[in-house]
């Protein structure tokens, strides 16, 4: 079993890609780690004193993401994953049953903050989206309205927050490991990255 991280800058696309792989390599398992913020109390009073806080390695569970990934590899029967819900801003977790026995399984881990979890980055796939910042910022402003409750000025300003300190952190990332670049919005660069993918499956 292989495992795909996908990361980048809000709105970059990496949901839109982790679904698109999934559906490719069919029995993927896709831990987003949006899914994985805290939700305690002292997070909940940190966020009144930092609007930004949400977008920083220190908001999600790390330890409960690498233990479900080394569930997985364990191949336990069940796993426990965490579900976030923006508007309450409340965690739930829930078991699930895996099938590990299709050929085209791969673990995906896709989230601004997948490039910060405790994992082997050596041995993963590891894959930055980027896009023009106006792009990003359009996606993110659709996703906020729509489906987290944000209003337009409250998105602009956590955006912009969140892209300058994704940018920043991201650098030692790409310099310690091998990492693929690739601009969601581009057809041929996709289909070159799943041709990769399915090459790599292949051969193992």
């Amino acid at each position: 079993m292989k495992t795909i991280i996908i990361t980048g800058p809000s709105g970059s696309g990496k949901t839109y890609l982790s679904n698109k792989l999934s559906k490719v390599f069919e029995n993927s398992i896709v831990i987003k780690t949006d899914s994985y913020y805290r939700d305690n109390l002292f997070i909940r009073i940190l966020s009144l004193f930092k609007f930004d806080i949400y977008d920083r390695p220190l908001s999600i569970k790390k330890n409960e993401i690498v233990n479900t990934v080394n569930s997985i590899y364990n191949k336990d029967e069940l796993i426990t994953f965490s579900y976030y819900n923006f508007n309450k801003k409340e965690s739930t977790r829930s078991s699930k049953a895996i099938n590990y026995k299709g050929k085209n399984q791969l673990i995906i881990i896709e989230g601004i903050f997948s490039h910060c979890l405790e994992l082997n980055y050596k041995d993963s796939i590891n894959i930055v989206c980027k896009d023009e910042k106006e792009n990003c910022l359009r996606r993110r402003l659709r996703r906020d309205q729509l489906y987290r409750g944000r209003k337009s000025d409250e998105v602009y300003k956590k955006f912009n927050k969140s892209w300058y300190l994704f940018n920043h952190n991201i650098k030692e990332f790409i310099n310690d490991y091998e990492v693929t670049t690739i601009n969601t919005s581009d057809k041929k660069s996709s289909k070159k990255l799943i041709n990769k993918l399915k090459q790599i499956k292949k051969n193992n």
